[in-house]
């Protein structure tokens, strides 16, 4: 079973799950490494972080972990089920 890569928990089969290009594919990430995330990671890095951000100080799940933001989110989700998810409050962050 895959482990999440930004809060370290399983990613069961039932998951909702995705990939996510550690370089933005419109930043020239587009044949680049990918990892496999909860959606609701994922979600979070995109509603906290733009594309330039991602590509110039967070392309590897190490830094995204040290965001302040998405650290207080990764202590938060731990404690939850590997299966859960909930809808990202807020707009995803503009290109």
């Amino acid at each position: 079973m895959p482990v999440c890569p930004l809060c370290d928990r399983p990613i069961p089969a039932t998951a909702r799950s995705s990939l996510h290009h550690l370089v933005p594919k419109l930043k020239g990430g587009k044949h680049g490494p990918v990892v496999r995330l909860h959606q609701i990671c994922h979600d979070q890095i995109h509603a906290h972080l733009t594309e330039t951000e991602i590509a110039r100080d967070y392309a590897t799940p190490a830094a995204l972990k040290n965001h302040p933001a998405l650290a207080r989110f990764i202590a938060w989700v731990a404690r939850r089920p590997p299966e859960f998810h909930s809808p990202t409050p807020g707009r995803r962050r503009r290109r």
